[in-house]
């Protein structure tokens, strides 16, 4: 049995348990898969290069790390919950997978994402590959396979949604952060779900941790796109302004769209209209019309959301502080 600390240990300590607790499962199951598949896959997680040569591995492992803590806080084994976190962190990676191909995303990660290095068909497969082995792994463990499945169902509403947003200059704000629940909130809602299952968790604490991870998910969302506009690309891997290159309809964006504000008009006028603009005087007016500040203040309401349902669901148990530690640290990003 795994040992519980009787300490809270620190965000980056716990994310690196996670990873180490995840890696060999994670490996043997990707292991068993034919190439190019198998290759393509390992390359996206970082565990070797485009030729095959042993690399440092890239992610967080913050989706698989919540399932392990979520069992843990219920007081369930984590060895119980470690296919249901493989399965999790698969399910972002085939997301990521197809994401970058749909969006066009040349780096993920700090590295050529895979769909420019092995094409765009054999990435799409691979991303095809994993999602069906997540849902293998779920229900080889037990009876909650639909559980993942259906939030499979509400990440791809979400990603169609974001997609259809594009071609769209009316998006209202109540629909893109229905968007944003379905394509972030969802995962991490069932992260925390399945762990709180297979940690033998009472009805009413299952779904309090599957609130906690989709008020975390929505957070999260806020301040990555908070940092699609105004990351260092250091730290993001990503251009500055990479979202308004890419005419996003993200939240602070929408929510500028939205403000009534003339700056929010001004920025209207060409973010539909032009096919090029200064990213930087965009970014400006989304700050001046509300939408950045907006965001900041949403992420961290639903931050206090999230604790407060965390708090009820598993009280006073080292998992649930690190938990909170592994929320905060995800939302207190440079934004």
């Amino acid at each position: 049995m795994t040992t519980v600390h009787e300490r809270a240990r620190p965000a980056a300590e716990v994310l690196e348990w996670g990873r180490a607790t995840v890696d060999p499962a994670m490996r043997e199951a990707v292991g068993a898969l034919p190439d190019p598949v198998r290759h393509i896959a390992g390359y996206h997680f970082g565990w070797w290069d485009a030729t095959g040569q042993p690399s440092e591995p890239t992610g967080k492992a913050l989706r698989p790390t919540l399932t392990l803590l979520a069992c843990q806080a219920v007081g369930g084994d984590v060895e119980a919950a470690v296919p249901a976190a493989v399965a999790v962190e698969l399910v972002h990676d085939f997301s990521l997978l197809h994401d970058d191909v749909m969006d066009g995303d040349r780096t993920r990660r700090h590295r050529p994402t895979a769909w420019t290095v092995f094409g765009t068909g054999p990435a799409i497969l691979t991303g095809d590959v994993l999602l069906t082995l997540a849902v293998e792994l779920v229900a080889a463990a037990g009876p909650h396979a639909r559980i993942l499945t259906s939030a499979v169902l509400d990440l791809l509403g979400g990603q169609n949604a974001d997609t259809s947003f594009e071609q769209r200059d009316d998006v209202t704000l109540s629909e893109c952060v229905a968007m944003a629940v379905g394509k972030t909130g969802a995962l991490l809602r069932v992260s925390c779900t399945l762990g709180a299952l297979a940690g033998g968790a009472t009805p009413d604490q299952v779904a309090r941790l599957g609130l906690f991870g989709e008020h975390l998910g929505l957070a999260f969302q806020h301040v990555d796109d908070l940092l699609g506009i105004w990351g260092d690309p250091a730290a993001t891997g990503k251009p500055v302004h990479s979202d308004l290159l890419n005419r996003k309809k993200s939240l602070p964006v929408v929510a500028a769209l939205t403000s009534g504000t003339p700056a929010g008009d001004e920025l209207a006028s060409f973010y539909f209209a032009q096919p090029e603009f200064d990213p930087a005087r965009a970014a400006a007016l989304v700050e001046q019309a509300g939408g950045r500040d907006w965001s900041r203040e949403r992420a961290a309401q639903l931050l206090r959301q999230a604790l407060d349902t965390l708090n009820v669901a598993a009280p006073d148990t080292t998992a649930t502080g690190e938990l909170t530690a592994l929320a905060r640290m995800a939302v207190d990003r440079t934004h």
